[in-house]
């Protein structure tokens, strides 16, 4: 039986729509700063030739910097101000989270409430630029070595002019990208950051969709895997639909209230805890962790010879590392899985929770209120968070792996489309929750009129 909340929602016409004012600027605003990101992904590095960059990055199809690539919505094969993405600051979020589950000063910091959040902003802004600086060093000097000794070379001028523009530029482009994901969040719809992830997933696939029926025309791919690559792509758009959803709903129960007519009967409600409690987090942080140092690795490897034992070293992490190989499918599922339990634990505390129901009398069923409370909330979020891990990394690996082998673009991998249905779904609810509180607004309107008149 569906919720209040739901049967308003289903109410929802587009004459409601046209008159929520706020939510249509919030609407336009979200989508000119996806523009804007959009149009700086063809603004090139200053020093780059396209011509023969283009020809290089031809050579590493099919390699982690095409996953990167894809990511960041073309931009790292254009070498953009850009190209870097929003992912040295989810590295850094990272750090930071990680940190201040370690270290008590941090802990500390975290409990001082708006003021604590704003200096772990500031530490995550730091790290940002530390990270972004040192990824964009790899990459001018990976840049200088790429092509070269076919006479091919990607940069025009190279020398530590070069590379001090494009540690730079990378620099005031992640900022920017940053930034502009934080006024997302704060004056548009939806997680800024995961928007503009989507929008660079979403800008590759058309080209690689392109790609996709251009192979079967052409015979290099045969029909039978065309249409189980479409069936795929379906079936595993409705099963994260499907899981996206699920819930585990613990009951929660009120006692009895004694009022002036008598005594009333308890109330009953339900304490949701989603299957996958850490949404989309898990997947958009094991891929930032790896890809830092496979780019580095990548773009180091062009400078180095490969007879010395550092030049062996990034060989074999280039070898694998490399997307779909036993050891990054591995590295990645363990990632997935450690952020799962990780991100729970940093959004539902069970203590608090349980310390809540107490305060305002509400206990569940057959548990006693308080500590073993919170024993009975944390045996169930760990039992629901081992099926939401066990759905990610399937969901992630499995058709990433099927793609790999099967030399299709890793846009259409279960990663990407993750990322983009979970991003879609928080983006609509955000836009019924806008949509339900102008009603409830209107409705109070109405009800004040009402008493109004009858007065």
């Amino acid at each position: 039986m569906a919720s209040a909340a739901e049967q308003l929602a289903a109410n929802v016409s587009l004459s409601q729509f046209a008159k929520a004012t706020d939510l249509k600027k919030r609407l336009w605003f979200t989508l000119g700063a996806l523009i804007v990101f959009r149009l700086l992904s063809f603004v090139p590095l200053p020093g780059i030739d396209p011509v023969a960059l283009h020809a290089q990055f031809e050579t590493t199809k099919g390699g982690v910097l095409d996953f990167f690539n894809t990511f960041s919505g073309g931009s790292l094969s254009r070498m953009s101000l850009i190209a870097l993405g929003v992912m040295p600051y989810i590295t850094a979020s990272i750090v930071v989270q990680l940190a201040t589950s370690l270290s008590p000063s941090l802990a500390a910091i975290k409990k001082e409430g708006e003021s604590g959040r704003k200096k772990l902003n500031q530490y995550t802004r730091y790290g940002t630029v530390l990270l972004t600086a040192i990824q964009g060093y790899f990459i001018a000097v990976g840049l200088e070595a790429w092509g070269a000794d076919q006479g091919m070379s990607a940069v025009i001028d190279p020398g530590i002019l070069f590379r001090v523009t494009t540690v730079i530029s990378l620099i005031g482009g992640t900022m920017f990208l940053m930034w502009l994901g934080e006024q997302i969040t704060s004056r548009g719809i939806g997680n800024g950051v995961s928007l503009i992830i989507m929008a660079g997933i979403v800008a590759s696939l058309p080209t690689h969709l392109a790609q996709l029926f251009e192979g079967g025309r052409s015979g290099s791919l045969s029909p039978v895997l065309i249409l189980g690559v479409v069936a795929l792509i379906a079936g595993l758009i409705l099963f994260i639909c499907f899981m996206e959803r699920a819930q585990r709903r613990v009951l929660i129960q009120y006692p009895k209230r004694q009022t002036a007519r008598g005594m009333m009967q308890g109330d009953r409600s339900f304490l949701p805890l989603k299957i996958n409690t850490a949404n989309v987090i898990p997947p958009i942080f094991a891929s930032s962790l790896l890809l830092m140092p496979l780019t580095i690795s990548q773009f180091a490897g062009q400078r180095v010879n490969d007879d010395t034992w550092w030049g062996s070293v990034l060989s074999w992490l280039n070898l694998n590392l490399a997307h779909g190989a036993p050891i990054y499918m591995l590295l990645y599922a363990a990632g997935i899985i450690f952020f799962c339990f990780f991100y729970t634990a940093v959004v539902f505390n069970p203590e608090e929770t349980a310390d809540n129901l107490k305060r305002y009398g509400g206990f569940i069923p057959g548990i006693r209120p308080g500590k073993h409370t919170a024993d009975y909330l944390d045996f169930v979020l760990t039992r629901i968070t081992v099926i939401g891990a066990a759905y990610l990394t399937l969901i992630c690996l499995v058709p990433e792996y099927l793609a790999s082998r099967a030399g299709i673009s890793f846009a259409l991998g279960g990663t990407s489309l993750l990322i983009v249905v979970n991003v879609t779904i928080d983006t609509v609810t955000q836009i019924q929750s806008h949509l339900l509180a102008h009603q409830y607004g209107d409705l109070i309107k109405k009800a004040k009129l009402k008493g109004g008149n009858r007065r």
